[in-house]
């Protein structure tokens, strides 16, 4: 991954795209949790010093939990395990990131 340019846009057009040519909730939430989860992935292999990237990381969160909460109760479980386990790893990576998670799970009434 060396020499290889950081885009939070790039990534965040797949959702976006995937929004415009088909807009299924349960599309969407898929698309942003995994977002979320290989934002973790890729902070294994390399540290970030962005608080631009932290805040992106958190408003695609904020997103997933609208596709999630959007979808019939009975298909909610898995993603909100899910969501709440992204927002356990935020608990690692400074910046406030899983202050955020915590706080918007409790907004949308998710609760440990």
């Amino acid at each position: 991954m060396r020499n290889q340019p950081i885009s939070v846009a790039k990534a965040k057009k797949a959702v976006t795209d995937y929004k415009k040519a088909v807009g299924q909730s349960e599309g969407l939430a898929e698309l942003s949790i995994f977002y979320c989860e290989e934002v973790f992935v890729f902070l294994g292999y390399c540290g970030m010093d962005d608080e631009g990237y932290f805040d992106a990381l958190v408003r695609m969160f904020e997103q997933a939990l609208k596709y999630v909460m959007a979808l019939p109760e009975s298909k909610r479980p898995a993603f909100i395990d899910r969501l709440e386990q992204v927002a356990l790893q935020g608990q690692n990576v400074g910046w406030g990131v899983g202050e955020d998670m915590a706080i918007l799970l409790s907004e949308y009434g998710i609760d440990d």
